[in-house]
């Protein structure tokens, strides 16, 4: 039996990352999300023993197979949480646990995620929460727990631990609470994210941030 898998769901790369509209137009918001998929995809190969990304778009699955990893077919009628129960019976039996990590988080390779993996060798649950409540990593058992990504997922996930008496474990960081779906989230990265995919296409379209002292901290522009 392996002893990881990780999991990345992806929902479409068409539309993706709306909120980032109009700084960015549609076919850049797919590149950029391509881009980061691609950071995630490095890093976890690093520590894992498999990586499975599941989508129900056609062009995710293609890319996933482009980067040599397993690509599901997300079944019809589905959602996140369906997808992700899915890709873990798929899991089960053949891992002792799984890692969840979506696909917006560049900055992944900033954190020890080893230093996670060994600790889930001995501890049953360990999650990290992203901003605004929600989760940007689970590391557990397959099916464990059935995932509840809506809304504030963080004390959904840390609840639904407890009432299996699972000891949730809480890492905090800010390098893998960063998900990407401002325009401000686009300033860290250029600021933290030397080396990553993500920052380089990001130079590519220009995009510029400065200290800000405004409503946002940072200000982030795109040179003509």
């Amino acid at each position: 039996m392996d002893n990881i898998y990780a999991i990345i769901p992806v929902t479409t790369f068409k539309n993706a990352k709306t909120r980032l509209s109009p700084f960015l137009s549609a076919k850049e918001r797919e590149k950029l999300l391509k881009a980061m998929l691609h950071d995630v995809k490095k890093k976890k190969k690093r520590h894992v023993d498999n990586i499975f990304i599941i989508s129900r778009d056609k062009e995710v699955l293609k890319y996933a197979e482009s980067l040599n990893v397993n690509a599901i077919r997300e079944n019809d009628n589905s959602n996140l949480n369906k997808a992700l129960t899915q890709a873990m019976k798929l899991c089960k039996g053949k891992v002792r646990k799984i890692i969840i990590v979506p696909s917006d988080i560049p900055l992944i390779g900033k954190t020890n995620i080893q230093m996670l993996i060994d600790a889930s060798k001995t501890l049953d649950f360990i999650i990290v929460p992203s901003k605004g409540g929600g989760t940007n990593m689970i590391i557990m058992k397959p099916l464990a727990i059935h995932t509840k990504y809506e809304g504030f997922s963080y004390k959904e996930h840390v609840k639904a631990a407890e009432k299996k008496k699972l000891n949730p474990q809480v890492h905090d960081s800010f390098f893998m609470a960063l998900d990407v779906n401002t325009t401000e989230d686009l300033g860290e990265i250029m600021i933290h994210g030397e080396k990553t995919h993500t920052r380089q296409y990001l130079k590519e379209l220009k995009v510029n941030v400065e200290s800000f002292r405004g409503s946002e901290r940072l200000k982030v522009t795109r040179a003509d």
